[in-house]
C-alpha cells in the first residue's frame, strides 16, 4: 500500500519493462535470490538432469536426490519444472536458489506475456534465464551455483531444442541431447551410445532413464530408481501440443523394464558398432 491511500503505488501503474525480474529489483530487490556467506557446505544439491530430443519434440528427465556433503538430503526432490506450456528447466547445484529462480523465471514469462500479449520466443525465453543466472553470479563465487537445463519446442521452426548454461549466464545451444549436474558426464557417456536420430518418444523417454541409471551406477550423489520407495525420475515432454509430465506409473514402468534388464546385463545395454 502506498502513503497516500492509493492502492498501488506509482511505479506499479507506469508503462515500463516487461522484465519481472528488473521490476522487483527496482522496487524489492530483498525479494531477488541473494545472499552472504559461505553455506556450501549447508545448502542440499541437486544432480543430474539429462535432456534428448525425439521425432516431435524434447524430453528432459532428473533424478530424485540431493545430497549435503556426503549425507542424502532429500530422496525424491522434484528437479524439472514447467516454464510455461511450451518449455520446461531442470535444475542442479544449490536446490534452494535453483527452485528459487524456476519461480522467478516461471513469473517473469508470464509477466513477459501479460505485458506484451504474445509470448517470448524460445530463444528469449533462453536469454531471460541466462539473465537471472548472471544476476546470481556473487553467490555463485561463494560455491552456491546454479546451473540449470532448458529446453522447449520452437513453434517456428516445429522442432525441441535445448540450451545449456555456465554459472555466469553463459548460454550455449545443445544439439540432440545434454546433461548437467554432478553426474553429467556418466549420463551423457551413456548418452553417446543409446542416441541416435529418428527416436520415438518412447525411445527417447527410455534412452533417458538409461542414462539417468548409468550416472547413479557411478556417481554417487545421482539417485538411482528406488524400486523399494517407488521413487522414479520426474520426465516431462513437450511437443507441438504442449507440455506434459510423464505420469509416475507410466515412468515407473519403463524404469522397471531397465532394471529387471540391468539384472541381466549390469551395464547395459550395447550399442551397435555400425
Amino acid at each position: 500500500m502506498s502513503t497516500n491511500g492509493a492502492r498501488l503505488d506509482a511505479a506499479y501503474l507506469r508503462p515500463g519493462t516487461s522484465s519481472f525480474a528488473e521490476f522487483l529489483a527496482s522496487q524489492a530487490p530483498q525479494l531477488l535470490p541473494r545472499g552472504n556467506g559461505d553455506f556450501t557446505d549447508l545448502a542440499p544439491h541437486g544432480t543430474t538432469i539429462v535432456a534428448a530430443t525425439f521425432e516431435g519434440g524434447v524430453v528432459m528427465a532428473g533424478d530424485r536426490r540431493a545430497t549435503m556433503g556426503n549425507i542424502i538430503a532429500q530422496r525424491d526432490i522434484q528437479k524439472v519444472y514447467a516454464s510455461d506450456e511450451f518449455s520446461c528447466v531442470g535444475i542442479a547445484g544449490t536446490a534452494g536458489l535453483a527452485v528459487e529462480m524456476v519461480r522467478l523465471f516461471q513469473t517473469e514469462l508470464e509477466h513477459y506475456e501479460k505485458i506484451e500479449g504474445s509470448s517470448l520466443s524460445i530463444d528469449g525465453k533462453a536469454n531471460r534465464l541466462a539473465a537471472l543466472i548472471r544476476g546470481n553470479l556473487s553467490m555463485a563465487m561463494q560455491g552456491l551455483a546454479v546451473v540449470p537445463l532448458f529446453a522447449g519446442y520452437d513453434l517456428d521452426r516445429a522442432y525441441g531444442r535445448i540450451f545449456s548454461y555456465d554459472a555466469t549466464g553463459g548460454r550455449y545451444e545443445e544439439h540432440s541431447f545434454h546433461s548437467v549436474g554432478s553426474g553429467s558426464m556418466f549420463a551423457r557417456g551413456s548418452l553417446k551410445k543409446l542416441y541416435r536420430e529418428g527416436l520415438t518418444q518412447s525411445e527417447c523417454v527410455t534412452a533417458l532413464v538409461q542414462a539417468l541409471y548409468d550416472a547413479a551406477d557411478d556417481d554417487s550423489a545421482t539417485g538411482g530408481p528406488d524400486l523399494a520407495r517407488r521413487i522414479f525420475p520426474v520426465v516431462n515432454v513437450i511437443t507441438a501440443d504442449g507440455q506434459v509430465r510423464l505420469p509416475d506409473d507410466e515412468v515407473a514402468q519403463i524404469a522397471d523394464t531397465v532394471v529387471a534388464a540391468r539384472m541381466q546385463r549390469p551395464d547395459g545395454p550395447a550399442a551397435s558398432l555400425t
